[in-house]
């Protein structure tokens, strides 16, 4: 959606931004009444999103994954719905932290469902696990500590802006155990999904002929991925996630390269 980020409330003059609130209502008063301040209104699909993890710390140490598989889906869920990746009219990449999220929703869901988790697989989930909540608390500017529930409730008012290396992915992708290898997948498909709905958004305000190509080859990977309910190599998932970086990446900083890049990788993918 288009918005003026910058509110004034009507009621007690306070000035805040939409952008990282994500309500229209006064912070310091709740009145509804405001007008934008902005010049011209801006693309925006983030909202700030809250990843209350703390609590199953203790939980996924000494409970079976079905014992809290729900709860903890359904955190993941809220965070990964609220997520976006324009704020404020930039462009922001596709971050670990939302992929991180989304695998770890996806281990959990299909551990939850399974027999008893591998050595393996139940390490590989407490690494998700550690990953995200770490990176969350580094990251907060919001923290609300509630001392009855001994949990700390992390809230980001900005998604990341930092630029994921290809590295990482390919480490990700590396570590992923052969008995979750379609949670990773799906993980993938979910967040490149997601990614292309926002880059159609930005493309139909700033049409890009290359670009639009370029994502509809990204969509008919997708369709592949899901088709196979996820269960292919791990490193061809992670060159997914990077091609889709490198589109974004063009999209932002008029890489022609970043889009070569991405078209030779998506191609050698469909010649697999």
């Amino acid at each position: 959606m288009e918005i003026r980020g910058q509110r004034l409330c009507q009621a007690c003059n306070t000035e805040w931004s939409y952008y990282e609130t994500g309500s229209v209502a006064c912070p310091h008063c709740g009145s509804l009444r405001s007008v934008g301040r902005d010049a011209e209104r801006q693309l925006h699909t983030d909202t700030p999103a809250a990843l209350p993890l703390a609590t199953f710390r203790g939980r996924i140490a000494e409970e079976s994954v079905a014992a809290y598989a729900d709860e903890l889906k359904s955190v993941l869920r809220e965070y990964t719905r609220k997520r976006g990746f324009i704020s404020g009219g930039e462009l922001r990449p596709l971050d670990d932290r939302y992929l991180t999220a989304r695998t770890l929703l996806h281990t959990v869901d299909i551990l939850a469902r399974g027999q008893t988790p591998t050595a393996d697989a139940e390490l590989y989930l407490v690494s998700l696990y550690e990953t995200l909540a770490d990176d969350a608390a580094d990251t907060a500017v919001d923290t609300t500590i509630d001392d009855s529930a001994d949990e700390t409730t992390v809230s980001d008012s900005k998604a990341d802006t930092t630029e994921p290396d290809i590295d990482d992915v390919e480490l990700a992708a590396a570590q992923v155990p052969s008995d979750l290898r379609a949670a990773w997948g799906l993980a993938v498909a979910d967040a490149v999904a997601a990614y292309c709905s926002d880059l159609r958004t930005w493309l139909d305000a700033t049409p890009d002929e290359s670009a639009a190509t370029t994502l509809s080859q990204l969509r008919d990977h997708v369709n592949r991925l899901n088709a196979l309910h996820g269960d292919v190599e791990p490193a061809v998932a992670a060159d997914l996630v990077v091609s889709t970086r490198a589109v974004g990446r063009y999209l932002r900083t008029d890489d022609e390269a970043a889009l070569t890049a991405a078209r030779d990788r998506l191609t050698r993918l469909s010649q697999a």
